[in-house]
């Protein structure tokens, strides 16, 4: 027969879990404690290497990149505000702000031929022939950075993935799958037709035209009937190389 522990066996048990329960909050203390020691050693090393490279961090759009995610590792955000150390040391908040407002002149130049979708690739080249009296190199890197600011201005600046590319979304438009695949689908050649969607996509007539007809309603899509086929085709400026053009002549 077993025989319970008495109260002096319990009490020892107890007393016990508590020195174990203290001794584990000491080594998380001091793990802490040491990690915090680390991260700010980490910055100090991060504030000398900004002062020693500072010329290449404005002017390098690969070192830039490079510096954006030494940042992120110790917990520093250089465009949280454009006061503070970052702002007097490297200017590097105003240039993401001037970007910013860069961005949106574009994408408002561009709406009329785009319906306020166009290509990263595409809004990185027109921002680097508006900015070739600054001779600062932009990457889409920095493209993206600036782009993630612009969200406190509300719906409509936003990054969209649509197969292979990403696209840039200055209206509040929502599109759908159905839009997506024949975005997707539109890139090989720049356009598409009803009949391609159908065979492509395995569609019916009516869901392809209604998908193409919305596209067309939001300014996303240009048509086209001028061929002897008589096919109507539905370009897409946001994934042609005539976006670049178009674009370039309204700026």
């Amino acid at each position: 027969m077993r025989r319970r522990p008495g109260i002096g066996g319990l009490q020892n048990a107890a007393a016990a879990r508590d020195q174990y329960r203290l001794l584990g909050e000491n080594v998380a203390k001091l793990r802490t404690d040491l990690m915090k020691e680390q991260l700010a050693t980490f910055r100090s090393q991060l504030e000398d290497f900004a002062r020693k490279h500072k010329n290449d961090i404005r002017k390098n759009p690969a070192f830039r990149a490079q510096f954006h995610e030494m940042c992120a590792k110790v917990g520093v955000d250089p465009l949280a505000s454009n006061k503070g150390f970052w702002a007097e040391l490297l200017g590097i908040g105003d240039f993401y702000y001037e970007l910013g407002v860069q961005i949106i002149e574009v994408c408002l130049a561009t709406r009329p031929h785009n319906g306020g979708l166009i290509s990263l690739d595409d809004l990185c080249k027109l921002l680097g022939q508006r900015r070739k009296a600054v001779r600062e190199t932009i990457s889409e890197d920095d493209c993206l950075r600036a782009i993630s600011k612009l969200k406190v201005l509300g719906s409509g600046f936003e990054v969209i993935t649509v197969g292979k590319r990403k696209l840039v979304r200055s209206v509040p438009t929502e599109l759908n799958k159905d839009h997506n695949e024949i975005l997707e689908l539109a890139q090989a050649q720049g356009f598409v037709t009803v009949d391609e969607v159908q065979r492509r996509l395995n569609w019916s007539s009516g869901r392809a035209t209604d998908a193409l007809e919305t596209l067309l309603e939001e300014g996303l899509a240009m048509i086209d009937d001028g061929h002897r086929d008589g096919r109507r085709r539905y370009w897409f400026p946001c994934v042609s190389s005539i976006s670049s053009y178009v674009g370039a002549d309204a700026l």
